[in-house]
């Protein structure tokens, strides 16, 4: 269930909610601290008092028909854009604790801030979008926080409005209808009852040409595999500190051990290409974020192979796979490192 959030109701956090570049609201019982796409993490001096909290978890409670007391320890609930985790005080040692999560409908990146920063070069920006008009899917990895939600949401709006994208999520963090007006497109929401598998496997039969699956944590990688192998196109991102790591990553998520070698084949023949963005902090205590790691996975000659594009934020071959070359033609993409619609994309505020 979820509600429309009011300024009454968030009170001294409201002027962060609005904040646009903030992304995480958080207070341990005695100080906030907030997460800023630009700033990085920080602590905040504002009051904070117990009849603000009673009030504030007593009206989240209450939008979403929840108890929240010694019995009920924990209250989540969300909106369209914020996600709301609270801990009782009888659980944590310090007080009541308070997680909000933002993901507003936008796109934070755009192609001349992300050149212009030092996302990735700009070849290799050519190349991923190439990589999303000739149908690849893609893996985006990363610690949390690194922004991998936000690179996928970027890539995504290179795809055909008339081509059906289908996303599921278990809180709406991709907003691909707000973002894409005018774009086919059908958003799922896991629920009790209607996990990530049952949600993927619905999915078949609805004529979709992509699937998005938020966040890949747990078995329902093997379903997502299996639509991905039927022709079904698409994103997912998870948890991942280096690429090469990734196919075991999957295998481990996977719910079939009994056939390792079978569900590791599938891996390299069915997920196309793997970024992984890091986080770093600058002297001046800002952001930054940047593709790290860029790779092909592939199978040739009944081997499994990773073609690595890029490493510590740096190009270190051009080499592409057959395969992955051979989709690149079926697209009509001759130059895989240009991009030919880029300045319209450009034009167009993308």
């Amino acid at each position: 269930m979820s509600f429309t959030p009011t300024e009454e109701q968030f009170g001294v956090f409201w002027k962060y909610i609005e904040n646009p570049t903030v992304t995480d609201i958080d207070y341990n019982g005695k100080s906030l601290w907030i997460t800023d796409f630009e700033k990085g993490r920080y602590r905040v001096e504002e009051e904070i008092t117990e009849s603000f909290l009673s009030a504030f978890t007593h009206n989240i409670a209450n939008s979403v028909n929840k108890q929240f007391n010694n019995a009920n320890k924990v209250l989540e609930a969300d909106t369209r854009e914020l996600r709301i985790s609270i801990l009782h005080e009888s659980v944590t040692s310090g007080g009541i604790s308070i997680c909000i999560r933002k993901s507003p409908p936008l796109i934070r990146n755009t192609i001349q801030g992300m050149i212009k920063s030092g996302y990735c070069p700009e070849k290799i920006l050519h190349l991923l979008i190439n990589c999303v008009l000739a149908k690849m899917n893609f893996v985006f990895g990363g610690e949390p926080g690194a922004g991998k939600t936000e690179c996928a949401k970027f890539f995504m709006q290179f795809i055909p409005a008339e081509e059906r994208v289908i996303t599921v999520e278990d809180s709406y963090e991709i907003h691909y209808a707000d973002i894409n007006p005018e774009a086919d497109a059908v958003e799922l929401r896991v629920s009790r009852g209607f996990d990530y598998t049952d949600a993927i496997k619905a999915c078949l039969r609805q004529d979709m040409k992509w699937l998005m699956l938020s966040e890949a944590r747990s078995v329902e990688v093997t379903s997502l595999l299996e639509q991905w192998s039927t022709g079904v196109k698409g994103f997912t991102t998870i948890h991942l500190d280096d690429l090469r790591k990734l196919p075991d990553r999957i295998q481990n998520m996977m719910d079939n051990v009994n056939d390792a070698d079978r569900m590791e084949k599938r891996i390299y023949r069915y997920v196309n290409v793997g970024i992984l963005i890091r986080k770093i902090g600058n002297p001046d205590g800002s952001i930054r974020r940047y593709i790290d790691q860029l790779c092909f996975y592939t199978r040739e000659e009944h081997k499994n192979k990773i073609y690595m594009i890029m490493k510590d934020g740096e190009i270190i071959s051009e080499e592409l796979p057959k395969d992955i070359q051979q989709m690149f033609k079926y697209a009509g993409i001759d130059n895989q490192y240009h991009c030919k619609n880029m300045k319209s994309y450009i034009e167009e505020g993308k």
